[in-house]
């Protein structure tokens, strides 16, 4: 049965990994759009909660100079969405994000620790189904430096000319947004609901370790383009992570190195510490290849022979990249997670292209989401 599914707070971090996750499943899922408006407009927001089936109540906010702020806002968000979920006499069923720092003596953790219980009160007097689930920290790509997680300040410092300062090298327990996202989508399909409901980490590590690991990313990969060794879920996520936070549009496309002597031209096309499978493709003039996304793999296109426009663009925005490239001067375009790209031969004779992934194709779990640029 499809089900109709609200996101609180579709558009900040966690809410558009989800949100674009689910849209992966149209034969299953049907997103209800949310807008942080109906939170002021309480006809949009019953309209909004009468529509749904399931509500994922993710809008909050994380940071403030004044922590009274914190705490009052988010309460407030809670209290407004029981007021419209006892108005329409909602059955649906609420899904809450609280955090890890609900036990510590901080009033965000005290916000978070309120609205859940809030919430599991409705659920009991309302007879409706609710699951509290408490998330250890999140970190994936597009969340924002200085805002959503340490990991996301380091990325955008590497890539940007700064130095990461670690403030406190503590041991942290770790979630990559994609994992907490199937997390939340298998509660969204369960039958049963949990007033709480801990979602377990899926690594700990030290602040100082996952520095260490983004700065040699940095080293190899930004300034040299060479794919790092990934020995693990946590690395392959990680790197997936530090390659969002790229200037994309002035990045690429990068020139090879070619060597020519009297024989002809020698060009190096990858340093892999990784493996996965390398291919070649001939494109007749005119014609476009690609125009599909992936959330995990990761792929190199280089130009050879030919004349070809790579574009690229990230699924929930308009900005179309255009980069040209010329097999006089071969070059490489990587595809970042998430942004749908193609390759077009623009020239009057064949392209050739080289492309290379990190993993074999497997049509089963091909990650591969076909949508135009």
């Amino acid at each position: 049965m499809m089900k109709k599914i609200g996101i609180t707070g579709q558009n900040g971090f966690v809410g558009s990994y989800l949100y674009n996750t689910l849209g992966l499943q149209p034969e299953k899922f049907e997103r209800v759009d949310f807008d942080r408006e109906f939170f002021d407009n309480p006809e949009k927001l019953d309209e909004f909660v009468g529509e749904c089936d399931v509500i994922v109540h993710l809008a909050a906010m994380n940071r403030h100079s004044d922590p009274e702020v914190i705490y009052n806002n988010n309460v407030d968000l809670v209290k407004k969405l029981i007021v419209s979920l006892e108005k329409t006499n909602s059955k649906a069923h609420i899904l809450f994000s609280s955090s890890s720092q609900e036990e510590r003596d901080n009033l965000y953790g005290k916000s978070k620790k309120e609205g859940r219980e809030l919430l599991a009160d409705w659920a009991e007097k309302s007879g409706g189904k609710f699951t509290g689930m408490v998330i250890p920290n999140v970190f994936g790509p597009f969340g924002k430096p200085n805002y959503n997680s340490f990991i996301a300040t380091f990325c955008h410092k590497l890539t940007h000319g700064e130095t990461p300062v670690i403030d406190n090298d503590g041991e942290v327990k770790l979630i990559y947004v994609g994992e907490l996202v199937q997390e939340i989508i298998c509660k969204i399909q369960g039958e049963e609901s949990n007033t709480l409901y801990e979602v377990p980490h899926t690594s700990v590590n030290k602040v100082s370790v996952v520095l260490q690991k983004l700065e040699d990313y940095k080293k190899l990969y930004f300034d040299n383009g060479e794919i790092p060794v990934l020995e693990s879920k946590f690395d392959l996520n990680l790197f997936n992570t530090f390659r969002c936070y790229f200037d994309i549009k002035n990045h690429y496309p990068i020139k090879f190195t070619q060597h020519t002597d009297p024989r002809g031209a020698f060009v190096e096309v990858i340093r892999l510490g990784i493996g996965g499978q390398c291919s070649f493709s001939t494109t007749v003039p005119g014609i476009t290849r690609g125009n599909h996304f992936h959330t995990r793999k990761i792929e190199r296109f280089a130009v050879i022979k030919g004349k070809a426009l790579i574009q690229l663009r990230k699924i929930d925005t308009d900005e179309v990249l255009d980069f040209y490239l010329d097999g006089n001067e071969p070059a490489y375009v990587d595809m970042p997670i998430w942004y749908t790209h193609n390759i077009k031969n623009i020239g009057e004779e064949e392209l050739y292209t080289i492309f290379w992934i990190n993993e074999p194709f497997n049509p089963e779990d091909a990650d591969t989401y076909f949508v135009e640029v």
